[in-house]
């Protein structure tokens, strides 16, 4: 798989991409990473890539001229202009694992960092195909997006991340939040492993798994059960969850009420 990046600040990426899952991804040749600086095509002496508002107000608005060339040239490259052009913006739809389950069955992707005030509406009408928020709130950049995406699509990819399957227990994978997970040592200031994980028992350790991620997204994130494929063991567990629940507050309360 292909990823195609147009910033600005090219630089900013580089690092984060040469570490880790991500550059044994590339080293593998599991996927490709270019970076383009957006100033590169832009025409004339002082490359030239924003302009303030017609209108005016505030800040500074990137040109449609050298994106457009841009996301040609990376075309043209591939071979192909049927690639998803994303531009990151907290103006995109809300990015999910589903989401990135989706991206991850794409050949090539193109994603476009937006900065300062934005990019001209005629790229959004014209050029881009889809546009990506991380999350209801504003960053100087779309940067920091568009690793993001890069990471949790490269995950998903076949023989990523070595164990087959592993990507499918992650937190949103299943639906639910992660459990809780131990390591060495067994013991740590007084602090042990539960010990269904240290007995052995294929069954019961899955078991425990399974209600713990139930416990964890019960409590930290209560709205994805709404849509979480559950067992009948799964609510029946959670039904106990929510009788404790009910039983502490009713303990905890005001005797004089």
């Amino acid at each position: 798989m292909r990823f195609d990046i147009l910033t600005l600040f090219p630089e900013m990426l580089e690092g984060y991409f040469k570490h880790s899952i991500l550059l044994r991804a590339q080293q593998a040749g599991h996927i490709e990473i270019g970076l383009h600086n957006i100033r590169d095509y832009a025409a004339g002496k002082h490359r030239i890539t924003d302009e303030p508002p017609f209108g005016g107000g505030g800040g500074m608005v990137l040109k449609a001229e050298p994106i457009f060339s841009a996301v040609e040239s990376v075309q043209a490259d591939f071979g192909s202009n049927d690639s998803p052009v994303i531009l990151l913006t907290p103006q995109g739809r809300p990015f999910t694992q589903e989401s990135a389950v989706t991206l991850a069955a794409e050949p090539h992707l193109i994603l476009l960092c937006g900065r300062y005030e934005g990019v001209d509406e005629r790229v959004r009408q014209h050029l881009v195909t889809d546009e990506i928020s991380i999350g209801d709130f504003v960053l100087t950049g779309g940067e920091l997006g568009a690793m993001v995406v890069v990471d949790a699509v490269t995950r998903l990819l076949p023989d990523v991340l070595g164990a087959e399957g592993a990507a499918d227990e992650d937190s949103f994978s299943t639906g639910l939040l992660e459990g809780p997970h131990y390591t060495r040592p067994k013991t740590f200031r007084s602090w042990s492993v539960p010990s269904v994980l240290r007995s052995g028992h294929v069954a019961n350790i899955k078991r425990w798994r399974r209600d713990e991620a139930l416990r964890r997204t019960w409590q930290r994130r209560p709205d994805l059960l709404l849509a979480a494929n559950l067992s009948e063991e799964d609510k029946l567990f959670l039904a106990a969850l929510a009788a404790e629940q009910v039983k502490k507050d009713l303990e905890g309360g005001d005797p004089d009420s």
